[in-house]
C-alpha cells in the first residue's frame, strides 16, 4: 500500500509541475530513486505520465483560453503568453520539444492549445520531452550515486 501512496504521490506532484502552478517534482523524483524502494523505470514511467497528463490539462485550457485570457484570474501573465505564442509561431510544434524545459515550457503548451495544434501531435512530442528529461535526470542520479 506505501508504494501505490508513494507511486500516487509522484504522479501528483509531476502532474501539478506540469500545470501553470509554481511546483517542481525533480527533486522527489531524484529522492526516490535514491531510495530505490521502487525499480528507476516505473518512477520514470510514473512522472513522465503524470507530466504529460499535466500538460494535456494545459493544452485543453489553451483551447478555451480566448474566453478568459482577460480575466484577472487567469493563471498566464499577458506577457509570458505572448512570448510563448512567439516563440511558437517561430518554430512551430517542435517548441515542444522544449515542453520540459523551466518557465517557457508550460506556457507553451497553453500556446499550442491556443493556436489548436492537434491533439495526438502535441501528446507524443511532450511526451518525448517530458519522458527525455526524466531519464536524463535519473541517469544522472545514478552517475552521482553510483
Amino acid at each position: 500500500m506505501q508504494d501505490i501512496a508513494t507511486l500516487a504521490g509522484l504522479f501528483a506532484a509531476a502532474f501539478g509541475a506540469a500545470s501553470l502552478l509554481p511546483m517542481q517534482s525533480e527533486p522527489l523524483l531524484v529522492a526516490l530513486l535514491l531510495l530505490a524502494d521502487q525499480p528507476a523505470w516505473l518512477l520514470v514511467l510514473v512522472a513522465s505520465v503524470g507530466n504529460t497528463l499535466g500538460s494535456c490539462l494545459n493544452w485543453a485550457i489553451g483551447r478555451a483560453v480566448e474566453r478568459y485570457r482577460d480575466r484577472r484570474w487567469f493563471p498566464v501573465k499577458p506577457h509570458a503568453l505572448a512570448r510563448a505564442e512567439g516563440w511558437y509561431r517561430r518554430w512551430g510544434r517542435w517548441s515542444l520539444l522544449l515542453s520540459w524545459a523551466p518557465i517557457m515550457g508550460d506556457p507553451l503548451t497553453v500556446v499550442a492549445g491556443v493556436l489548436r495544434e492537434p491533439f495526438w501531435t502535441f501528446l507524443l512530442l511532450v511526451a518525448i520531452a517530458k519522458t527525455g528529461r526524466y531519464l536524463v535526470l535519473a541517469l544522472a542520479t545514478f552517475g552521482i550515486a553510483g
